[in-house]
């Protein structure tokens, strides 16, 4: 899976860091960061740290699909 993060669309609610921590995170200067090709045994977390988002700025795919 590869997983892509508007920066635009997003507005820091940081509602995927709750659902999946092992994936999304702030960086030092507070900016949104996410591991593009997570474990796949994080799937289920992935899908719902997309599904939580308020401004659905999270995209999932099929790795390779973009």
């Amino acid at each position: 899976m590869e997983v892509h993060v508007d920066r635009v669309k997003c507005e820091k609610h940081a509602q995927c860091i709750i659902a999946a921590p092992e994936v999304f995170s702030w960086d030092d200067d507070h900016e949104l960061t996410w591991v593009p090709e997570p474990d796949e045994a994080l799937h289920q977390d992935v899908i719902e740290a997309a599904d939580a988002c308020p401004v659905q700025a999270i995209t999932v795919k099929p790795k390779g699909s973009w």
